[in-house]
């Protein structure tokens, strides 16, 4: 055990769950003030239903010995020899491990809750989440990081382009698309209701995002810090570029396209952190911030709801970074990782875009199957009576602002 590596990792868990609260203040300035407090209940909750979840069987799906180069087997069923000893491959103990890909598996749910905000059910969506978590999140995560079938192939998906990003995007439009639109969507302006909050909230994302990126090596080395510089200097030049595009398109620069680009460049850098330069992450992050912005225009003429814009960013900025790895990615800055297109080695863009696919695929059918399935059940959405009166009060019986 090295004890640098164990206090880093244990630094870096914790900015992760500061992610959490992060997203939860940043979905509720974008949404109506009727519908705070839901949007970011979804995501407090999570906090709370995930890690049981992950303690007492989805770690072990996800990182469990592998069964078929599908999914892990229940070998840690409530957390059975996850203790102090040191990790297998590592220099930290298993415990530590366990925390922070237990941080992980409570954010990606978090993120897809911003497709159907302000629109379903509470109850629904306990059960969604849980089962999502089950047969998509945890399969996915052993795919490529617990020794599954993609790992084995050689992906490169260094902090969760594929894993989170992707994934949740995915499982965002299907969800928009199957909970149906807001009432009014299309007629109504649904205009951000306190952009400060999503301000404070982009904010709390970029700081948790080092440990986010960092701290996936799981070891404080090089690879570490130029997976740390490599990530502010793609949120950096995203939020630039967003906000230069929509300043030519619109006319006006703003404060939510400078987030939002952030968010654009935090996500595309993510699978490529650990694996691409300085120079790269420029190009990576800057175009994100373009093509990302892009993506959020079309979703009005694609006629989907994505209430807060998962799809565009974290989906599309997924395929992006997961894409660019297999360009840009080398082993002069990873001897662990891989060369990309870019450095000799097109076979590795190939295994990344087969990552997409797979991931992209089996991710949008489950998905579809466990929201068709409950809604047939138990209905996924609110009465339009209650969606009128807003989530917070006709689900929680509170209010975010009691003026």
């Amino acid at each position: 055990m090295n004890a640098a590596d164990t206090a880093f990792v244990m630094i870096s868990a914790a900015l992760v769950l500061l992610m959490t609260p992060g997203l939860a203040i940043f979905y509720g300035g974008l949404t109506r003030p009727k519908n705070v407090l839901s949007t970011m209940m979804h995501s407090f909750f999570l906090m709370g239903l995930a890690s049981i979840i992950w303690l007492i069987y989805g770690y072990s799906l996800a990182f469990g010995p592998d069964v078929g180069g599908f999914v892990g087997n229940l070998a840690h069923f409530m957390g059975h020899g996850v203790g102090t000893e040191v990790k297998e491959g590592l220099t930290i103990p298993h415990c530590v491990f366990f925390a922070f890909q237990g941080m992980f598996v409570i954010i990606t749910p978090a993120l897809i809750s911003g497709a159907f905000a302000e629109r379903m059910r509470f109850g629904p969506f306990i059960i969604f989440t849980a089962l999502w978590i089950t047969f998509v999140y945890a399969p996915v995560c052993h795919w490529i990081w617990g020794g599954g079938w993609l790992a084995k192939l050689g992906i490169l998906d260094f902090a969760g382009g594929l894993v989170v990003h992707l994934n949740c995007g995915v499982a965002a439009l299907v969800a928009a698309l199957v909970v149906g639109k807001r009432k009014g969507y299309g007629h109504r302006s649904f205009i951000p209701h306190n952009l400060t909050l999503t301000l404070l909230g982009i904010g709390l994302l970029w700081f948790g995002w080092f440990g986010f990126n960092a701290g996936s090596r799981l070891a404080a080395d090089g690879v570490a810090g130029n997976a740390f510089i490599v990530t502010h200097m793609a949120a950096a030049t995203g939020s630039l570029t967003w906000v230069f595009a929509e300043w030519i398109l619109r006319g006006k620069p703003t404060t939510l396209g400078l987030a939002s680009g952030a968010v654009a460049g935090l996500g595309s850098i993510t699978p490529a952190c650990g694996y691409v330069g300085l120079e790269a992450s420029l190009v990576i992050g800057g175009i994100a911030g373009v093509i990302c912005y892009m993506a959020v225009l079309a979703k009005d003429k694609l006629g989907y709801d994505d209430s807060l814009d998962v799809v565009g960013i974290h989906g599309v900025g997924g395929v992006w970074g997961t894409f660019c790895t297999g360009l840009f990615a080398s082993k002069l800055i990873n001897a662990d990782g891989g060369n990309g297109l870019f450095f000799g080695d097109a076979h590795q863009l190939l295994v990344q875009i087969i990552g997409i696919l797979a991931v992209l695929i089996y991710s949008a059918v489950i998905t579809a199957v466990l929201l068709y399935a409950i809604k047939a059940v138990s209905g996924l959405r609110v009465t339009a009576e209650e969606e009128e009166l807003g989530v917070d009060t006709s689900a929680h019986g509170e209010v975010g602002y009691n003026l």
